[in-house]
């Protein structure tokens, strides 16, 4: 890997007289709301978010693909740039696989290069929404819903087998989302589709090691435009109720009709202590986050720690330039939310006094902390603005000379 760390002094040094002044300006804004900006740079500090393996080489559409170039061949360059990614921002400490996409065939390897990385696997995602190569069985119509109970024992075998390539790296996480669906009325049979999925989603939990958790994700349509298996959270919720304590929802902010308020969504799931991660790609943050961080400081709320994964994939910017972007703004909306005076917001929601409520999030959503972001970064060796040490260090073009024109794995 590229060492970035002169690079990283020299833009820290060009940038500390200003930065200085800014986050002595921001630390003093917000002290006279009576918050404590060390304490807020400590969170930041503390919150680490899972790079998808798949988010690192361009995604393309249904009508095409545009090849930047220098993109992963193997997981092993994959590990390498998620790698340099977290030397730059020291935020994103672990990685998310897809299977089959990233099987490992090395695993006393690959954990070897994970420690050089300082790096670990957040979570495994099965693949049951295409066919792969010698697959006997089709995943046409459906995977664990599908009527032929051959085609569900093979895409339960596959869960499986995700098990155990996560629990050889050290995960304790697996990700399932489910294409089974349907595009035409009366194609499928909406109630046996669901048992169907809860009975094979048994066959997969039971083989779960005691301190896994199986998060269970929705769509309300993807890849099919008439009905989906798991729709919705409530469908989610309730195949998790049916598995046990170790299921729990995956919520998927770029994945909500128009109009959805996501944030009721996660206050409700805290609530029921079920809400397992987020995939974030969507933009609808500061107020779910507000949510989490109200749920995650109260201290009646028994909700299990929450998988922070990003899921996305681009076809117009570098897909490391808008990983290192996409951390950064989640790590802001995180502390913005951090700020909201919690006591003064209970007191006019208790009053009914709407405008007075929604003023105090106004204020916290309104304020420029990228310098305490900018802090926390620098504190554990990262760099003041990641993005632009990534440009200074021309880190495409060498990629693309040790690479040349290559696609990642997977996508």
């Amino acid at each position: 890997m590229m060492q970035p760390t002169q690079f990283i002094e020299e833009s820290n040094v060009k940038l500390d007289a200003r930065h200085r002044e800014d986050l002595a300006y921001i630390s003093a804004r917000i002290a006279r709301d009576g918050a404590d900006a060390e304490t807020i740079i400590r969170k930041i500090r503390a919150f680490q978010i899972a790079i998808p393996s798949w988010a690192l080489g361009t995604g393309g559409t249904r009508f095409g693909r545009f090849q930047i170039g220098g993109e992963p061949r193997n997981l092993e360059e994959k590990i390498e740039d998620i790698g340099l990614l977290h030397a730059l921002n020291r935020s994103s400490n672990s990685i998310s696989l897809h299977i089959p996409w990233d099987i490992p065939r090395d695993p006393a390897a690959l954990l070897q290069l994970l420690k050089e990385y300082e790096l670990g696997i957040d979570s495994v995602n099965s693949n049951t929404f295409q066919d792969q190569p010698g697959q006997p069985l089709s995943y046409k119509f459906g995977s664990l819903a599908h009527t032929d109970a051959g085609t569900r024992r093979q895409a339960v075998e596959h869960n499986i087998d995700c098990i155990r390539h996560g629990a050889e790296l050290g995960a304790k996480v697996l990700t399932v989302w489910l294409a089974d669906g349907s595009n035409f009325p009366g194609q499928q049979h909406f109630r046996r589709a669901w048992q169907r999925t809860a009975d094979a989603l048994s066959d997969i939990y039971r083989e779960m090691p005691s301190d896994w958790t199986m998060l269970i994700e929705y769509k309300p349509y993807e890849p099919n435009f008439y009905s989906m298996v798991i729709p919705d959270w409530g469908t989610s919720l309730s195949l998790c109720q049916h598995l046990g304590k170790q299921a729990q929802v995956l919520v998927d902010l770029g994945h909500h009709l128009p109009n959805t308020n996501i944030e009721q969504i996660v206050a409700r799931l805290m609530h029921f202590g079920r809400l397992g991660g987020f995939h974030f790609n969507g933009s609808q943050f500061f107020l779910i986050f507000n949510e989490l961080v109200d749920a995650m400081q109260d201290p009646e709320v028994k909700n299990p720690p929450l998988a922070w994964m990003i899921d996305a994939s681009h076809n117009v910017k570098d897909p490391l330039e808008d990983l290192l972007q996409s951390v950064q703004n989640i790590l802001c909306t995180y502390a913005r939310a951090l700020l909201v005076d919690r006591t003064g917001l209970q007191q006019a929601q208790e009053q009914n006094d709407v405008v007075a409520a929604e003023e105090i999030l106004r204020n916290a959503f309104s304020l420029d902390i990228r310098p305490l972001v900018a802090e926390a970064m620098r504190r554990d060796g990262g760099a003041l603005d990641p993005a632009s040490v990534f440009r200074t260090m021309k880190i495409r073009e060498k990629l693309i000379q040790k690479r040349g024109r290559s696609v990642a794995t997977g996508l």
